[in-house]
């Protein structure tokens, strides 16, 4: 079966790749209001372009925002049930005076084809589109159920997302979830990205006298914030690097062998980070690797300090207020908010008198893992080594993608990130691309990875 996908696949390239640039023509970006008619109109192409590869019951749902677009095929009796995310909404393409051609007029050049919105999240969104049309025009049927969840606001942080996927959890429930939004770790290279950093962001403000006082009347007698907020700010970390925040670790899900051997494929040479970054040594909690310490451990991270006159010069003053704004990257299975209550509890806990610490709770997000043995990863590794000849690299990520989370965690079900994008596509950048060898790659793996997940469900 999976030769006449193939060979489906091929004959229908040119044409799939000719909508694809069709797809790419409309500047959907979300975060510009003057764009809100080309929102509109890309949900619609959406729409249509899910229709005519034989899905059913397609609808434009509202949200808060930008709507989602919804459509689903669910005639495979017995069989697994998929839930395919993705975004038609794309970032802006300033500075255009960068792009070597204009950003919504998709061009092909050496294999590579240029456009805002090619690798992300266009090209590899409308790779899921062309595999149930080449199922259903060769088969009559998938050899699984699908359903497509594809929103219009990943770029401004999926805002309305969360409340829309609990609202219709039943609707959009199923028993893994894909998305393709991530990278390989490089050319014919795969990887399974199986865990993200979770968030918790805060600010501190100490506040002292009533006023900024002079320092030749008060100082010395009169607490002084700076002071204050230093000396908290310097007990958060022990001498080795840790976290000194008592509870911090305390959910923290130790890598396993299998991870930390699978970690050294993937682990940059620390030397050359170095040399990079031009940093004369590298600092972080010991006994853990740069790549470990990057996407597996739990940090406090001290993100800006303020306080005091700003202005050129020095004006001899004890300020009257300081602050600072802390980022926690967490790891499975950790939550922001116990994370926030063991920080405040710890700044309660310290000797600062003669000022007032507030403690203000500004962003969440929770961490995501999906071990690298659970059954749905295993038939993504296998498809992955069918069509690339390699078994896939694990990886994880030091950065958080929120929604991520959010499905795996209200639809109880495993998330399974098959990124097709390369290193060094742009994304996010001028001159964004998508290598076509991975549209071609990418759509066998995806065909792949249905057939076996229907063959593993039958063995169960």
């Amino acid at each position: 079966m999976i030769e006449t996908i193939k060979t489906y696949l091929e004959e229908q390239r040119d044409q799939h790749i000719e909508e694809l640039m069709q797809f790419l023509r409309i500047p959907s970006i979300s975060a510009v209001a003057e764009h809100q008619p080309d929102m509109k109109r890309c949900a619609d192409w959406v729409a249509e372009s899910l229709k005519n590869a034989g899905l059913e019951n397609i609808e434009i749902m509202p949200t808060g925002g930008h709507p989602v677009v919804y459509a689903d095929w669910l005639h495979a009796e017995g069989k697994p049930t998929v839930l395919i995310y993705g975004h038609y909404d794309v970032q802006p393409a300033d500075p255009m005076e960068l792009w070597n051609t204009p950003p919504f007029e998709p061009v092909i050049r050496d294999g590579k084809l240029f456009a805002r919105g090619s690798t992300d999240d266009k090209g590899q969104l409308l790779l899921y589109v062309k595999v149930v049309e080449a199922f259903l025009r060769t088969q009559g049927s998938l050899p699984v159920n699908v359903k497509f969840c594809i929103e219009g606001e990943e770029e401004i942080a999926s805002k309305n997302l969360p409340p829309f996927v609990e609202k219709y959890k039943d609707k959009l429930q199923a028993d893994a979830i894909t998305l393709s939004d991530t990278q390989m770790h490089g050319p014919g290279k795969p990887a399974l990205m199986y865990g993200l950093r979770g968030l918790a962001g805060f600010e501190i403000t100490i506040d002292g006298a009533n006023s900024d006082l002079h320092s030749g009347l008060f100082g010395g007698a009169v607490q002084n914030p700076i002071h204050a907020l230093t000396k908290l700010l310097s007990s958060f970390h022990d001498t080795d690097g840790r976290v000194a925040v008592e509870g911090f670790y305390d959910r923290v899900i130790e890598l396993s062998d299998k991870e930390r051997e699978a970690f050294k494929q993937v682990e940059p040479n620390e030397n050359k980070v170095r040399t990079d970054l031009n940093v004369d040594k590298l600092y972080g909690e010991k006994g853990f690797s740069f790549y470990e310490q990057t996407t597996s451990r739990p940090t406090l991270e001290i993100t800006s300090v303020s306080g005091g006159f700003q202005g050129e010069g020095i004006k001899p003053i004890i300020p009257n207020r300081a602050s600072a704004k802390i980022a926690c990257r967490l790891v499975a299975v950790q939550v922001p908010d116990e994370i926030m209550n063991a920080v405040e509890a710890h700044i309660h806990a310290q000797d600062l008198p003669g000022v007032k610490v507030t403690l203000d709770r500004q962003l969440r997000g929770n961490p995501f893992i999906t071990p690298i043995d659970e059954p749905v990863m295993v038939a993504a590794a296998e498809a992955f080594e069918d069509t690339y000849g390699v078994w896939p690299v694990y990886t994880r990520s030091g950065g958080s993608i929120p929604i991520v989370e959010v499905l795996g965690r209200v639809l109880d079900a495993p998330v399974v990130l098959l990124g097709f994008g390369l290193p060094g596509e742009n994304l996010h950048a001028p001159n964004e691309h998508f290598h076509l060898i991975n549209w071609e790659k990418g759509t066998e793996t995806i065909s792949r990875f249905w057939l076996k997940l229907t063959a593993r469900n039958e063995k169960a």
